[in-house]
């Protein structure tokens, strides 16, 4: 192996050096206890999934998956997202238990790259909320998301919560034409606003439609956006939808979540199995989301046992950036000693870390006098004494 290979890693691959990987760590403990305290139990599921299965339930487009072959030709996947691995053990280890489950996992994923620069090992922790189709259910992953970013310190973010139905029958409703409407919600996913409006201006609709249309990106705001879209309610699907976000809303003021949260209309869901609320957390000023989530009742259906279900994943490499949060690490001891006082040294060594101390131990003799140990204090252990 040449001197320049035996040091890299594959492409789009990253080192945790002991800083790194102590506050990814920490983050992930703190919203370990936010989502335990909620209820949510701990789940893991494997790093490797049968595409015909979980690769093809996934939103992930397959272009971006990472594939292999088993030794019995069947084609296997990296785990491209939770959610489906998830709803496919649900379905299966976990189908005689009642509903609704609260489930949460700290993980990796893999998603390839356009860009060779750009990681694709990426590492989140979330929740999913199995069984319930309320509007309190979908208020209470937002506001845990919420109390999720406070305890890892971001001190000032905002939730971005819209709703996939609603979007779709809004534009639908004005436009015929399914590719259309599509490019449409492209446009808007990409927050392409001007090629919006260009888009709106050549579009066959009603004056009406047309107003409705445009003042689409600009509904943002608390529950009274939704007093906008009062004439539309003739629609049921509408009609509907608003009604799951004012009481979503209503729940989400209860929670005390409410301050954290903008309505956004426009909001289009990031991945295609959102079928009702989608929401995106933000620390601001930034536009990189940290969170990100939904309502998806139709994906448990394909593993044979369907429930609806709700749920989010904070992005950790995007939250170890945005987070000030420190650990406040365990005094370090470095403890030189002569081979002649091991006994009495590692005595002592096991008293300082009963005291809740970090104790090296390292033989000091002639031959080694300059060793230098990353330690917060320095012992160095002479004959006849005791260490301290």
């Amino acid at each position: 192996m040449g001197k320049l290979r035996q040091f890299e890693k594959p492409t789009g691959f990253r080192d945790f050096p002991p800083p790194t990987a102590a506050k990814k760590r920490l983050l992930e403990r703190r919203v370990q206890t936010c989502f335990q305290q909620w209820g949510y139990r701990e789940v893991l599921t494997p790093t490797l999934e049968y595409f015909d299965t979980v690769g093809a339930a996934s939103a992930i487009p397959e272009y971006k998956m990472f594939k292999l072959i088993d030794r019995e030709g069947k084609t296997l996947v990296l785990r491209p997202d939770l959610t489906a691995p998830i709803a496919r053990m649900v379905s299966s280890v976990m189908k005689d238990e009642p509903l609704p489950l609260r489930l949460f996992y700290h993980a990796s994923v893999f998603r390839a790259q356009d860009d060779s620069a750009r990681t694709v090992e990426f590492f989140q922790s979330g929740v999913e909320l199995v069984g319930d189709p309320s509007p309190e259910a979908d208020a209470e992953v937002i506001a845990l998301a919420a109390e999720a970013l406070s305890a890892c310190e971001i001190s000032s973010f905002q939730l971005a919560v819209g709703h996939v139905e609603l979007l779709d029958a809004l534009l639908q409703e004005q436009v015929e034409d399914p590719g259309q409407v599509e490019r449409l919600k492209e446009r808007l996913g990409a927050r392409d606003v001007v090629g919006y409006k260009e888009q709106v201006a050549q579009l066959d609709v009603s004056p009406e439609g047309r107003d409705l249309l445009l003042r689409l990106p600009h509904l943002s705001g608390g529950k009274d956006r939704l007093e906008f879209l009062r004439p539309q309610m003739r629609s049921r699907r509408v009609e509907n939808a608003v009604r799951h976000l004012r009481e979503m809303w209503e729940a989400l003021e209860d929670f005390g979540a409410s301050r954290h949260v903008v309505l956004d209309l426009s909001l289009v869901g990031s991945l295609h199995y959102y079928t009702g609320v989608y929401f995106e957390g933000y620390a601001l000023p930034s536009s990189f989301p940290l969170v990100s989530g939904g309502r998806y009742d139709r994906l448990l259906e394909r593993f044979g046992r369907p429930a609806p279900a709700t749920g989010f994943a904070l992005k950790t490499d995007r939250l170890m950036e945005a987070s000030p949060a420190a650990d406040r690490e365990m005094e370090r001891v470095a403890l030189f000693y002569p081979r002649s006082a091991r006994r009495e040294a590692i005595r002592r060594a096991q008293e300082l870390r009963r005291e809740g101390k970090a104790v090296i131990l390292h033989v000091a003799d002639d031959k080694d006098p300059k060793t230098e140990i990353d330690a917060d204090r320095v012992v160095r252990w002479e004959e006849g004494e005791d260490g301290r």
